[in-house]
């Protein structure tokens, strides 16, 4: 995700991804370099489990990668990494954005 002015719901979609902050923690650490689930999940301290559902919503979100490379041994392991993204967020950004946010229900 790379394009400096999103959609509203575009938008609204990262921000609602990156508001958790372990998915905050999984992108500052995709950031520095990129990791297999196992090796991430003990570096920030929480169950793969848990850590596939936050990777999931980052990937539907188009922040971060996935590619499945077999290890030495045979064993598949699945390595993620940062997409690059550049949002600029200001009122201007905001207020474009919101200009064409899908309608939810009428307006009060």
């Amino acid at each position: 995700m790379s394009d400096l002015s999103p959609t509203g719901d575009e938008l609204a979609r990262l921000l609602a991804t990156l508001a958790n902050p372990h998915r905050m923690r999984v992108v500052a650490a995709l950031a520095r370099e990129r990791h297999y689930v196992s090796d991430l999940a003990r570096r920030l301290g929480i169950s793969r489990a848990l850590l596939q559902l936050h990777l999931k919503k980052l990937e539907a979100c188009g922040l971060v990668t996935s590619t499945l490379e077999l290890s030495g041994d045979g064993k598949a392991m699945k390595f993620y990494e940062l997409a690059p993204f550049d949002i600029h967020l200001t009122p201007e950004t905001v207020a474009r954005a919101a200009e064409d946010l899908a309608q939810e229900g009428s307006p009060e």
